[in-house]
């Protein structure tokens, strides 16, 4: 066991951090970029300058020692904010002006955001801006400025806007759609979207309908992938209001009638007050809004 004065192996300190997040030891080496290996040698290293275990091993998996439930919540918060810092000095004097838009919403981004976020730069200097549609929990902490999500909350200081109430809709092929009623959905097949289970059920028990009243489809991982498909008229797809608005307005898409539902999900606009540029942030969340009402 090391002095008071042994120097912290701060090393060894993030990377038990990583391993804290999920008790997962490569999915840590994953995240920053080192062999599994490294990091159980950062951990027995940790183990050995606090005297004590701080993980347990139970077969492929691990878990928290009572000292590594405590360490870990002293510590990861302090070093994601003394990361998040030094990530911001870096981009501060290397004079970019980006604005870094994280979302949760791929189809969002996909459909809505990206088409038209050109209006937003023009209206403000040509500002860069670059769209990130991967978000888990461990990169609420990263180098970015506005969040967009349904299901995520920002930590940290800032503000929030309200963007819409989603509803969800059956749409098809205009040609389709038109022909198609409650009672005859079956006589087209429903696409599957795997990002968005929870859609599909409670649509179903929403308009008293069974498994039975469906034929199951063609499986997407993202509604982006299906929407084409059921523009060339090959299917059906539920998805939100929010992201067919535009293909419902050309009349790439027609919503089956009586198929609206609302999910009670909130799509939600976050301004990071610890970003390069808080009001620009803010301005682009109210652009947001505004265009979703539109």
């Amino acid at each position: 066991m090391g002095t008071d004065h042994d120097d912290i192996p701060l090393n060894a300190l993030r990377a038990f951090c990583e391993v804290a997040r999920d008790v997962h030891v490569s999915r840590a080496a994953a995240r920053i970029g080192v062999s599994q290996s490294a990091v159980s040698r950062h951990l027995a290293l940790l183990e050995a300058h606090m005297g004590a275990p701080l993980l347990e091993r139970q077969g492929r998996n691990v878990v928290l020692t009572e000292l590594g439930r405590q360490l870990a919540e002293a510590v990861t918060a302090p070093l994601e904010e003394i990361a998040f810092s030094v990530r911001l000095m870096r981009r501060r004097r290397s004079g970019r002006r980006n604005l870094v838009v994280r979302t949760s919403l791929p189809t969002f981004a996909f459909t809505t955001l990206i088409p038209r976020i050109a209006e937003f730069s023009r209206e403000h200097g040509d500002v860069p801006i670059d769209v990130l549609t991967s978000v888990t929990s461990q990169e609420l902490h990263g180098d970015f400025d506005v969040l967009i999500t349904r299901d995520l909350v920002l930590p940290g200081p800032v503000q929030e806007w309200t963007i819409a109430e989603e509803k969800v809709v059956c749409v098809a092929a205009p040609g389709i759609a038109r022909r198609i009623t409650l009672a005859t959905l079956a006589a087209v097949p429903l696409f599957i979207v795997n990002s968005r289970p929870d859609i599909l059920p409670a649509w179903l028990t929403a308009r008293g309908l069974g498994e039975g009243d469906i034929r199951m489809g063609s499986r997407y991982d993202h509604h982006y992938m299906a929407l084409p498909a059921a523009m060339a008229g090959q299917g059906l797809v539920l998805a939100p209001e929010t992201v067919v608005a535009d293909y419902l307005q050309k009349g790439l898409l027609a919503a089956v009638p009586e198929t609206r539902f609302s999910t009670g999900m909130v799509y939600k606009a976050y301004a990071s007050d610890r970003g390069m540029d808080p009001q620009l942030s803010a301005a682009f969340c109210r652009w947001v809004v505004r265009l979703c009402r539109g």
